[in-house]
């Protein structure tokens, strides 16, 4: 299957429309790391869905799972995670990066304790959305779920590093956020509910309402330095491309779209928010225009295959649909932009944490 260039994969008939949540972090190009930041971020605490989950789901009744071979198979000792890719995910790198640690733990591993989260957590669900009506889709971890359990995180940082200690660790944190997509693509265009409520516009300004509300709230809770994510060209997503009829398995232009508007509401609320909130550092971070650079030209970043993915036939599948013996799957996957029809490959994650790491984290120094 190497020798196939793009979405020349497999066809199948079926068209599984159960699509996990992803929204493709930040910025993106090949650029090294040039800056450093080691001792000025004590922690990355993230928020988000699938783009950045470590893991959380495994411990909720959900089947938005990835917990389970091939995920994880380029990660160290081969081990699945409940990340949504092959290996590591963006936060990983931008921990790494940052002197951290290698890895950003979930929240709620048992595995790790306060001690491990000190310097690094995420409390992301996969599946989950700004809309709580989302988060119901696949019974996940809503965003106030996620802020509820960032409130217990910090009573016990308090009490392993001290009241003090930790209001500094507290304020000086880097706050990512990675999450919207889903709302799109798993609630607005998948069901009635929300689409009989809302134009695309109205729904994007009620979204973009929660996003201002949940950036308010971390920053009475002491979060200064904070990321806010944009949506990447959503309609690019292999899953997208497969369910195109009739195109050839073009992208979906207007996802695309919707994308870009979005964004720019997102942008100007960050505008408005570094202008009301004091002692603020709100930067948004768009994924957008990189990531069609990508998709674009493909092989200027190393990749032979954007319109399909590594896993199964490349076009349908992710979490259970993603089996270990499926024969279609790819060996290297290093050769693709996408590990499952809408999550990108441990490649593609790392290229991501460079950039951000040498455009947008520079405004925390």
């Amino acid at each position: 299957m190497e020798s196939h260039y793009h979405n020349q994969k497999p066809h199948i008939n079926t068209m599984q429309h159960l699509k996990s949540l992803f929204t493709i972090l930040f910025l993106i190009t090949l650029s090294p790391l040039t800056v450093t930041f080691a001792g000025k971020i004590p922690a990355i605490l993230v928020f988000g869905d699938s783009s950045v989950d470590a893991g959380n789901n495994n411990y909720i009744p959900t089947v938005a799972r990835s917990n389970f071979e091939p995920y994880g198979r380029d990660f160290v000792g081969g081990k699945p995670t409940g990340r949504f890719c092959n290996g590591k995910i963006a936060t990983d790198f931008m921990s790494e990066a940052l002197g951290l640690k290698p890895i950003i733990p979930a929240y709620l591993d048992p595995s790790y304790n306060i001690s491990d989260f000190a310097t690094g957590v995420t409390f992301a669900s996969a599946a989950t959305g700004y809309d709580n009506a989302t988060s119901d889709v696949l019974s996940v971890l809503p965003l106030w779920k996620q802020l509820e359990y960032y409130k217990e995180y910090q009573t016990k940082l308090k009490a392993y590093q001290g009241k003090d200690k930790a209001t500094d660790t507290i304020n000086d944190s880097l706050y990512l956020i990675s999450i919207g997509t889903n709302d799109f693509l798993e609630n607005y265009f998948a069901f009635p509910g929300r689409s009989s409520q809302y134009s695309v516009g109205l729904y994007q300004d009620f979204l973009a309402g929660i996003a201002k509300d949940f950036v308010k709230k971390l920053h009475e809770l002491g979060a200064r330095k904070i990321s806010l994510g944009g949506l990447p060209p959503m309609g690019c997503m292999p899953l997208e491309r497969a369910t195109n009829l009739g195109t050839g398995g073009e992208c979906v232009g207007r996802y695309n779209d919707i994308a870009v508007q979005f964004n720019g509401k997102l942008e100007k609320l960050v505008e408005q928010l570094n202008k009301e909130l004091p002692g603020s550092n709100v930067v948004f971070s768009n994924p957008y225009e990189p990531f069609m650079r990508i998709i674009k030209n493909p092989s200027s970043f190393g990749f032979e295959v954007v319109g399909a993915a590594c896993c199964a036939t490349g076009m349908f599948e992710m979490g259970y649909g993603c089996q270990r013996n499926n024969p279609f799957t790819c060996t290297n996957a290093d050769k693709y932009v996408f590990w499952d029809s809408f999550h990108p490959t441990q490649k593609t994650n790392h290229i991501m944490a460079n950039a951000l790491i040498n455009s947008t984290f520079t405004h925390f120094l």
